[in-house]
């Protein structure tokens, strides 16, 4: 056997091993820490919960717990404006406005918090 043909076969046996969906890096301000007081907030000073629901599977807001992106692409920064500026009635699917932080009195640090967990909840690394 030629080296080509080994070459071939060392590469078609590491790609066949090794062959994993490409998991896209979570942005650097999804730590766990984050993702952990954004959970926090969500389901207590953020009132998120009210309207997505405490599994955050979606009850008169939307489901975040899937990929499908309604008012965005799903990126953390997207996520992070998303909820600084809300939703109109306008723009809602729904026509069910979402105020800017949901009515609540988050602060931007605790907005970014937020959006680290609801980013974390849709992508989920495969197992």
């Amino acid at each position: 056997m030629d080296y080509r043909t080994r070459l071939g076969l060392l590469l078609a046996c590491a790609a066949v091993l090794g062959a994993r969906p490409a998991v896209a890096q979570a942005p650097a301000a999804v730590t766990p820490a984050a993702i952990a007081l954004g959970d926090s907030l969500f389901h207590t000073k953020g009132n998120c919960y009210a309207c997505h629901g405490a599994n955050a599977e979606g009850t008169v807001g939307p489901n975040l717990t899937d990929a499908e992106w309604i008012h965005s692409d799903g990126s953390y920064d997207a996520i992070v404006k998303q909820i600084i500026t809300g939703v109109t009635a306008e723009e809602s699917k729904s026509k069910i406005p979402m105020p800017p932080k949901g009515g609540s009195q988050i602060t931007d640090d605790e907005v970014k918090a937020v959006a680290a967990y609801v980013y974390s909840l849709s992508h989920k690394k495969p197992s």
